[in-house]
C-alpha cells in the first residue's frame, strides 16, 4: 500500500488494479486500473453515439403529416419539423373567407410539427434510454436540445 500526500483527495491509494484494505476498491471507486476502467465506459458511448447518428437519419427521412378542418388541409413536415408539403382541398378555398384558409393551414402545420416532435422524442428515448430529459429536455440537434451545443 502506498500512502499519499497530505492534502490529497484520497487518504490512500493502492498500485493500479488492486484493492485496498479488506478487498474494498481502491480510489477509482472500482473501476479498474486507472484508464483502461473507462474503456468500457467510452464504448459504450460510442455505440450511443453511433445509435443517435443512425436515429438522427431516420428522423430527417420520415415524413409526418398532420391535418385540419377534417382533412381540409395537410401539412406533411420531416422529422426535424420542416415543412415539406401541403395541400388544400379545393373544398377549403373561399375567395371570400381566405382567413379561415390562413387558420386551418397553420392548425395543420402545427398539428404535423407535433407530431414530428412525438416521433423523435419516442426514436431518441430508444437510443438514449430515456436520458434524453436529464440532459436538459433534449439532445442536440433535436427540439428542446441542450442550450449551446446545437439544440
Amino acid at each position: 500500500m502506498v500512502m499519499s500526500s497530505p492534502g490529497e483527495p484520497f487518504g490512500n491509494t493502492w498500485p493500479a488494479g488492486n484493492s485496498g484494505p479488506a478487498g474494498n476498491p481502491g480510489p477509482a471507486g472500482g473501476l479498474g486500473d486507472g484508464i483502461g476502467g473507462f474503456g468500457a465506459i467510452f464504448e459504450q458511448a460510442q455505440k450511443m453515439q453511433a445509435a443517435m447518428v443512425a436515429a438522427q437519419r431516420e428522423l430527417a427521412e420520415a415524413r409526418v403529416d398532420g391535418s385540419a378542418g377534417g382533412g381540409l388541409v395537410t401539412a406533411t413536415v420531416n422529422g426535424g419539423g420542416e415543412l415539406v408539403a401541403l395541400t388544400i382541398s379545393p373544398k377549403a378555398v373561399d375567395p371570400e373567407d381566405t382567413e379561415t384558409l390562413a387558420d386551418l393551414v397553420l392548425a395543420a402545420v402545427r398539428d404535423a410539427t407535433t407530431n414530428a416532435h412525438k416521433l423523435a422524442e419516442e426514436k431518441m428515448a430508444g437510443v438514449t434510454g430515456g436520458l434524453g430529459g436529464m440532459l436538459g429536455g433534449g439532445l442536440p440537434g433535436l427540439p428542446g436540445g441542450i442550450p449551446g451545443l446545437g439544440g
